[in-house]
């Protein structure tokens, strides 16, 4: 079971990309990688989840041209706003939570 500190670290690594989307997270997460594994697990997921749906995000854009963007666009924004809380809810509790629908860039 991760310690307390290792949890709010984690958390925080998904609560603070709702402020500085890239620049908060990565901090946390090369500050605390090598002391904790659980903050090294929730870090690599967040970027794998970031890339992901960055990826999501761009071929929904150009998906705008051929309507379907239109539809996909939104549900690609609502996912990330429900899947960044719910990653923060389960670091918290110290579960290492696996983002649904992320390609694993890094493992």
């Amino acid at each position: 079971m991760p310690t307390k500190d290792e949890r709010l670290m984690a958390a925080l690594i998904y609560v603070l990309s709702f402020f500085t989307v890239f620049i908060g997270p990565i901090i946390i997460w090369l500050w605390k990688k090598d002391e904790s594994e659980f903050v090294d697990h929730h870090g690599k997921e967040y970027f794998n989840f970031l890339i992901s749906y960055t990826i999501y995000g761009i071929v929904s854009s150009i998906l705008v041209i051929v309507l379907i963007g239109m539809v996909l666009a939104p549900i690609v924004g609502l996912l990330a706003l429900i899947f960044t809380i719910l990653a923060a809810i389960k670091a918290y509790e110290g579960e290492r939570y696996r983002i649904p629908t992320v390609i694993h860039f890094f493992k």
